[in-house]
């Protein structure tokens, strides 16, 4: 089982339920697994694998992209990874507000999804 890490990653955007955070904006932290079998998948070079420059440009186009819920934007970015590669068999993500709308909160906010799939 080979699994590609991505994680810490930074991005501005603009979601989140409240006005406030629509108009200002926040940071978020995304970190993302996902792992799937290599036998019989010889490591000959980009094509034979999952590549994480094309894994970090799915999160980036959607993290541009304005919406209420970390929950959905982490369902859509899991979707398109599996699309992308369909002998996934899992990914796991997580995408923290570093700037949480909760008064007098230190640390982060977020949210961790985990999909598995059969080949």
């Amino acid at each position: 089982m080979v699994t590609v890490q991505l994680h810490n990653l930074l991005f501005s955007g603009r979601h989140g339920v409240f006005k406030e955070e629509l108009a200002t904006g926040n940071t978020f932290e995304v970190s993302l697994d996902v792992s799937y079998d290599e036998s019989g998948r010889p490591f000959s070079g980009l094509d034979s694998i999952v590549n994480y420059v094309i894994l970090f440009d799915i999160i980036k186009e959607r993290m541009h992209q304005p919406s209420p819920l970390l929950e959905k934007i982490a369902e859509e970015i899991i979707l398109k990874i599996r699309d992308q590669y369909p002998f996934v068999l899992e990914v796991v993500l997580s995408i923290y507000k570093l700037q949480a709308p909760i008064g007098n909160f230190q640390g982060k906010a977020g949210m961790t999804l985990r999909k598995k799939f059969t080949k």
